[in-house]
């Protein structure tokens, strides 16, 4: 039904606008006394099977929602209601920020993908902060894993970026129960240089530092792009081992073109930015396997590009990732997308 009904209804507006519209009915819909509980009912899949517990942090299942749906931190509650066994909200960054200018979201209906530039538009990590505390008060017995992805101020040049993830860190450190460092979106200018390796080792080792003056330490991943090379991807697991972070995040959005059914001049038409969804399955699923492979599953890997059916979380999870995100895919397939693929997970038990 949402496919065939729903989905032609909302790919005849806007890609951002509808975006807007629908989570805001979903916000009202589930805010009517015992709507959350049928929801809960419809699309939680509650089995002790599927826990996992990945670096210090029990998962009530393994699929979440990737960073850069809920930016501001407004549907936890309403994404663990539709069966995600974590969230990721962000990318925030310490000043609130209105991004690219629009139209900054586009369909590849075609590919099963989007393409966006959306340049970290958060409302600042204040007010997530304040919305996360709330929502901690009033959780309603849902059990969800809460991560923060902080990135850096468009503003603010690379050499005083360290600053800025600092004071996202600070803010979020009560809130959260890990943090993401973003360093691999395409769509702020300058930010993948930080992607290298001296810059890089500087900012996590000056994160973690941070992080153990706390009597319990969050865990702290890195997300990286799927456009680095195998050289690039043994410096991040040489990283990863020197600077004692949790994992990694494979993978952000792509620049690449390469292998897209949309007409191309479609495609040129659109404009810059990173391809996310079906399009980035194959390499996303590349580079998690050469990280797991070439570390000898050293840390903990979340997969996320291209997911968009159980046998998709599959080959993420049989390549070496221990837990998978959904984005573009829950847009396409639909809110009953985490209780397929928990569901196949528990069938192949």
């Amino acid at each position: 039904m949402y496919k065939r009904i729903i989905l032609p209804i909302l790919f005849r507006f806007d890609a951002e606008t509808i975006h807007h519209t629908v989570t805001r009915l979903l916000q009202l819909v589930l805010s009517i006394p015992g709507v959350s509980a049928i929801c809960r009912k419809l699309y939680v899949v509650d089995d002790k099977r599927l826990a996992r517990t990945v670096f210090g942090l029990t998962f009530p299942n393994p699929i979440g929602i990737a960073a850069g749906f809920d930016k501001n931190a407004e549907l936890i509650s309403e994404l663990s209601d539709l069966g995600f066994g974590f969230v990721e909200i962000g990318t925030v960054t310490p000043r609130p920020q209105p991004g690219n200018p629009r139209p900054r979201l586009f369909r590849l209906k075609d590919d099963g993908g989007l393409i966006n530039r959306m340049g970290f538009n958060n409302k600042g990590v204040g007010p997530a902060t304040e919305r996360l505390r709330h929502f901690a008060k009033n959780r309603g017995g849902r059990h969800v894993i809460v991560g923060g992805n902080i990135g850096k101020n468009k503003d603010t040049p690379n050499e005083n970026a360290l600053n800025d993830y600092l004071i996202s860190f600070r803010e979020l450190f009560d809130a959260v129960d890990y943090f993401v460092v973003n360093v691999s979106s395409p769509n702020t200018p300058g930010l993948r240089d930080l992607q290298e390796r001296e810059p890089l080792t500087r900012l996590l080792t000056a994160l973690q530092q941070e992080n153990r003056q706390h009597p319990s330490p969050k865990p702290v991943l890195l997300k990286i792009a799927p456009d680095l090379t195998n050289g690039q991807l043994d410096d991040i697991i040489s990283i990863v081992a020197e600077t004692g972070i949790a994992g990694i995040i494979a993978t952000n959005t792509t620049t690449s073109r390469d292998g897209l059914t949309t007409n191309s001049a479609a495609v040129s038409q659109m404009g810059a930015g990173g391809v996310s969804g079906l399009p980035l399955r194959e390499r996303a699923t590349e580079v998690i396997r050469y990280l797991h492979q070439q570390s000898g599953g050293a840390f903990p890997i979340i997969g996320v590009g291209g997911i968009a059916s159980p046998e998709d979380a599959q080959e993420k999870l049989r390549a070496g990732a221990s837990l998978v995100q959904v984005y573009t895919s829950f847009i396409y397939e639909g809110p009953g997308l985490a209780k397929r693929i928990n569901k196949a997970l528990l069938r192949d038990m």
